[in-house]
Order: C-alpha cells, then sequence, then structure tokens
C-alpha cells in the first residue's frame, strides 16, 4: 500500500502540470505529443518518483538493505524539516489568499476524499482485497498529497500557491479524514465485503 500511495502521486502531478499548462492558454501548446507533454512527462518529480519505482524494482530487498542506512534515519529529519519549511510557506502567503479560500473550494476539500474513497473502494473491489486491505485503499484514495505533491507544485510550479493548496490538504482535508472519513471507509470496506 505505500508503493500504491506513492504511485497514486506521479498521476496528480501530471495532472497538475498539465491543467496548469492548459490554463495559461499557451499558444505553443498543440493536440500532440509535443513540448508541453515531454516537459509534462520529463518533470523533475515524475522522474524521479519513476526512477524511484524502477531502482526498487532493480535492486529488491538486497538492494535495499545496503542503501537502508542512507535512506531510512535521514529520510525522518528531511521530512521534518520539509515539513516545517512548507508550513512556513504556507503561513507567510495565508494573509493573501484569505478571499480566495471560499466555502466552494473549502467543500471540495471535503466533498472530493468522499468521491475519491468511492474510487479506491470500486477499484479494491476490482482487485479482489479483504475489508482491510479495502479500508486502507480506500483511505490511501481519499487523502491529499501532503508530501511529494507539495513539493513537486513547488518547482513545477511556482506560481502555484502553497497556502492555498497546503491549507485544504492540512487544515482541511486531513482533520475531515481523520475524525470522520476514516470511520466511514472501515465502515463502507465491512458492509462491502
Amino acid at each position: 500500500m505505500i508503493a500504491a500511495a506513492a504511485a497514486m502521486e506521479v498521476p496528480t502531478i501530471i495532472s497538475a502540470v498539465f491543467l496548469a499548462r492548459r490554463s495559461r492558454n499557451d499558444q505553443s501548446e498543440e493536440a500532440g505529443f509535443g513540448t508541453p507533454w515531454r516537459e509534462i512527462l520529463l518533470n523533475g518529480s515524475i522522474v524521479l518518483l519513476v526512477g524511484v519505482f524502477a531502482i526498487g524494482a532493480i535492486t529488491g530487498k538486497d538492494g535495499y538493505v545496503e542503501i537502508a542506512p542512507f535512506i531510512d534515519e535521514p529520510f525522518k529529519g528531511a521530512l521534518c524539516l520539509f515539513l516545517l519549511d512548507m508550513g512556513l510557506v504556507a503561513g507567510r502567503e495565508l494573509r493573501q489568499v484569505r478571499g480566495v479560500l471560499s466555502p466552494a473550494l473549502i467543500g471540495f476539500g471535503l466533498y472530493m476524499p468522499m468521491i475519491s474513497a468511492a474510487i479506491g473502494l470500486g477499484a479494491g473491489l476490482l482487485i479482489g482485497l479483504d475489508s482491510g486491505g479495502l479500508a486502507l485503499l480506500a483511505v490511501l484514495a481519499a487523502s491529499a498529497s501532503y508530501i511529494a505533491v507539495p513539493a513537486a507544485m513547488r518547482l513545477a510550479l511556482p506560481e502555484a500557491k502553497p497556502s492555498i493548496y497546503l491549507t485544504l490538504s492540512l487544515a482541511i482535508t486531513f482533520p475531515f479524514n481523520l475524525s470522520i472519513g476514516i470511520p466511514i471507509y472501515l465502515a463502507a470496506a465491512n458492509w462491502l465485503v
């Protein structure tokens, strides 16, 4: 499921970059597989995520054991620093986007997890997961990205406002999922299985 969560980040990043480029109404964009698609698919964040999967598939467990001291412990500290930095960035810009966080946008942060969880439940049923796996897939599908996508957006779309996407994911969707969403997803998974 950890790999599934990371794999779900790739289409999210591709979609976000594609939608941002499309909304700019670039005259250079064409319908074919031209420069815009090349830029989207070769975005550093996408290449990094896909590359990590490829390296993991090639090296397997033995390869991981060899590099674990370099990855496991430092990751926790780097993650804390990254999240602190993202919080500072969002906090600095929060005053500028007060009017942008409309009731409709806040509502999106509440109803989209339910839609995504329903899709996750359906996908889990199709692949034959048990109730625990089904519930976990629904939670992953309903979750907002707290690490990979914010980092990717910060690099790929510097004009995007972290105060909006971090506020929605960390202050709206995350608490909703913890308090209301997870019990609903678990009950739905048990009912479906």
